[in-house]
Formats: C-alpha cells, structure tokens, sequence
C-alpha cells in the first residue's frame, strides 16, 4: 500500500483534534493537534504506508512505549523523534483493533428483535467480546427510567450502559458463534489485553474497566475466531453455521480500515450471500464508510455518531463506544 501525502495526514489529524477527539478526549485531540501543525512529524508519518498512520493505530503505540497524554506533547515528541524505529515497530505490527464490548449495547434491541435461534458471525472481531451479547448484562436508560437486564442464567459481572431510546426484552438465543479477523486477540494474552487497553481513550476508565472485566469474564470460554482476511473467509464461515439457525453477520468500526475498492467488494459479497440464503446484516460504522449511507441520514445528526443498518438501510444512529442508541426512519 503505497504513503499517503503529507497534507492527507496533516487533515486526518486536524480532523481528529477539531471532531473525533474533541469531546471524547481532550489529551489525544491536543496531541493530533500539535501533531497536525508540525511538518516534520507529518512527513515521518507520511513515509509510513497509508494504513499505519491512523491517529488511534500511531497514538496507541506511543502509549505503549510510556508516552503520557496527560503531560502535554512532550512525550509524545520525544518518542517521535528518539524512538521513531520502535514506534515504526509497533504500529506494522498491530492493528486499531479496539474490541468495545458496550457496542452490544445498541446492537442487542435490533438482535433481541431477531427470532432464534442466532449463528453470530462478526467480521474484525479482535478477540471476540462483541460475539458475546448474550452473557453481558445491560442497563439501559430510557427517558430518565433504568431498565436491567441480565442473561438468562442470571447477572454478569459486566454491565453495559447505554441511554437507547428501545429497550430489549430480552436477550438473544445464539447458539453458535465465529468471528474472523487478520490478526485474532487473545483476552488470555497479557501483551494483546496491554495493546487493547492502549487503544482505549485516556480518559475513559470506565472503558479500561470494562475491557478488564470484559476480558476475564470472556477467558472462561472465549469464543473461536478465525485467522484471515474477511473477503476471504466469510463464505466458508458462514457455510459451517448450522442450519436451523439464523445467521447474523455484524461489524463495528470495521469496514473503515478497508480500501475504498475492498469496501465495495465487501459490500458485493455480502449481497451475493444474502442472496442465496437467510443472513441478517447489522453494520455498524461511520456515516461515511458504506457507499450511499451519509446521503440517507437526518440533516441534524450528530457528525461523530456511527450508523447502525440492516442489510444496508440505516436504522439507528449510534455512539461510537455505545453510549447511545436513538432509531431513525427513513
């Protein structure tokens, strides 16, 4: 994959300070910022492939040699510039594989209205927590009221959050479950959890514990993911799925890291899939990531929200952690 140009990268970081970043992390937006308004590191991070300059893959790495967002820039410069080879190191190495378990959140009412039983197949799965709807328990505020629910054989000790105008009945009866991804992560490995917990904003601890708790609660029986690219391996995993089982296909922040033309193969294949047999599809990405999608949306959106769809038509716009859930009609 061929280096991105300087002033892409410089726009991608100023995006991210002035957009993503700036409501959510107020460390990480200063960084992009100053990042973005300094030649010399943009054209370093202009000599990486243009997959490997993304704000969370390169921060995430910095993070992990000892960089400190809460002490400004100046760790953040010192490893830039000192340490650049290892940073390089770590960001060819490892992928933005954030694996937010709240995501179920808003993706449970559309699941739960779902007759089962479920085949649950997630493409970029990580190491699997969003393949694991049913054994997480969830509250839910709906208009200023609290609604829990739990699995079926009673509390997690996780608990999703998530203010979502639809509240679930119940939670969904997957009786099978597989995810694919390129490089899978094992919640049981302390180097891949420390890169996980890297990926997590610096200022959302109640993610870092989630992820823990999350983590261990999902070691017990970890769910099997596949190693391989997902234009690949989708039609035979989805041939293994069981067939008195409904088969849903789900992704969260997923497609984004894909190629504008592997977007377009992928969204091919799944309607080739659909066509041929009973799949349910519940994408969720930016509003901008799937071909047509922004065009469908309320004027007055929030611009950081994800976009939930079913089979390609959006039904629900989402935080992107899962802080919230709110149906739209088209």
């Amino acid at each position: 994959m061929h280096p991105v140009g300087e002033d892409e990268v410089a726009t991608t970081y100023r995006r991210f300070a002035q957009v993503e970043a700036v409501s959510e992390s107020p460390s990480l937006s200063a960084w992009a910022a100053w990042l973005a308004d300094d030649e010399q590191m943009v054209a370093r991070l202009a000599s990486l492939p243009r997959d490997r300059t993304q704000p969370n893959l390169v921060f995430a790495a910095a993070r992990v040699l000892g960089a400190d967002p809460f002490a400004g820039t100046v760790d953040l410069q010192r490893i830039l510039q000192d340490r650049w080879d290892e940073l390089v190191a770590i960001v060819t190495t490892r992928s933005t594989q954030t694996n937010e378990a709240n995501r179920c959140a808003t993706l449970l009412p559309h699941l739960a209205d779902l007759d089962g039983p479920i085949a649950l197949v997630e493409v970029g799965a990580s190491a699997g927590l969003c393949l694991l709807p049913d054994r997480w328990s969830y509250r839910y505020d709906h208009n200023g009221d609290e609604h829990l629910l739990h699995p079926d054989d009673g509390p997690s000790p996780v608990v999703l959050s998530c203010r979502s105008d639809t509240v679930p009945s119940r939670t969904p009866d997957i009786t099978w479950r597989r995810g694919i991804d390129l490089n899978p992560l094992s919640v049981g490995d302390p180097g891949d959890l420390a890169w996980l917990e890297a990926l997590v904003w610096p200022e959302h601890e109640d993610r870092r514990h989630r992820l823990r708790t999350a983590a261990a609660a999902a070691a017990t029986d970890p769910p099997p993911i596949v190693r391989g690219d997902l234009l690949t391996e989708l039609p035979g995993v989805l041939d293994q799925a069981p067939r008195d089982a409904r088969v849903v296909l789900i992704h969260t922040a997923v497609i984004a890291y894909l190629p504008a033309m592997a977007r377009q193969r992928f969204v091919a294949l799944v309607d080739e899939l659909r066509s041929v047999r009973d799949l349910v599809w519940l994408s969720c990405e930016g509003a901008t990531v799937l071909p047509g999608m922004a065009d469908r949306l309320p004027p007055d959106r929030d611009p950081t929200d994800f976009v939930l769809a079913r089979d390609g038509d959006p039904i629900a716009l989402v935080h992107p952690h899962g802080r919230h859930h709110r149906r739209i009609d088209i």
